[in-house]
């Protein structure tokens, strides 16, 4: 297997060519983003991922905000998905994750939407995975398995960090969901979230060095499922970024540190850690 990591356009301010070139220039395989609603700029950016040799994952984000609109219905959402995969389709990504459904619906409802976009992206011909996410339908592991478990064919996108900040704890003392839903990953974020929060200040601090822990011991469930699925590679974005997530230096506002970089150093960390997962996963 191999690991192909993917730059976030979440809080980036670059152009796309210059995004393009800065992720491969750190070693990563692509781009994950948004495709612009503007048929020239998508053109644009099919021709910038083209030029510098990059893949991209695209984002599709429902609900008017990354935090939904409580007053879309499941439709809305499901026509916001549909014209969101036709902005993406025309810039050839390698699949598309979304971030949709809402987390007050009930379970009935949620089961129902997702069986409706399932069937909508294939209608594309294009693998779509749902990210674990607060506010949003999956927004508990315990929800999430229910309704994986009533939909055969459902990918996830999985976030662990979301899931400490909802559940005010590491995700160690639920492992068993956890192992219950692994084989529905396709896809990872590798961002480290705390039990009071979804994104810790610095990875790399020894403070943190336990929750590190905690996500790398289930990212390497999820590859390890992937293997036994047959896949050939693994996809993750290191999604560290702004927000709100980002810890700010009081009074002057100044972010405690550079996200760029600690997004670079996930990727090598979990690239180093992926080396070490398949020498013992042949």
């Amino acid at each position: 297997m191999q690991l192909k990591t993917f730059k976030t356009l979440w809080g980036n301010k670059l152009t796309t060519d210059q995004a393009c070139q800065q992720a491969i220039d750190a070693g990563f395989s692509g781009i994950e983003g948004q495709a612009p609603d503007n048929r020239q700029q998508q053109l644009g950016m099919l021709s910038a991922i083209q030029n510098n040799g990059c893949d991209y994952i695209a984002e599709i984000v429902t609900g008017g905000d990354y935090v939904p609109d409580r007053s879309w219905s499941p439709q809305q959402h499901l026509d916001d998905l549909k014209r969101q995969l036709d902005n993406s389709m025309m810039i050839e990504p390698l699949f598309a994750t979304s971030i949709t459904g809402c987390d007050a619906w009930e379970e009935s409802q949620s089961i129902d939407f997702f069986g409706q976009a399932i069937e909508l992206a294939d209608d594309y011909n294009i693998t779509l995975s749902f990210e674990t996410h607060r506010s949003r339908s999956l927004f508990t592991p315990w929800v999430t398995r229910r309704i994986v478990e009533s939909l055969p064919n459902m990918k996830l996108t999985a976030d662990i960090s979301h899931w400490c900040v909802v559940c005010e704890r590491l995700m160690d003392s639920e492992m068993d969901t956890i192992e219950a839903i692994a084989d529905r990953v396709h896809h990872i974020h590798g961002r480290v979230g705390y039990d009071q929060g979804p994104q810790v200040p610095v990875p790399a601090a020894p403070e943190y060095y336990e929750a590190l822990l905690s996500h790398q011991r289930i990212w390497r469930m999820f590859w390890a499922k992937q293997a036994q699925r047959g896949y050939s590679g693994s996809t993750l974005t290191p999604e560290f970024g702004p927000d709100g997530y980002c810890h700010l230096q009081p009074y002057t506002q100044m972010p405690v540190a550079d996200i760029w970089k600690i997004n670079q150093w996930m990727s090598l960390t979990l690239q180093h850690d992926f080396q070490n997962f398949t020498e013992t996963h042949p």
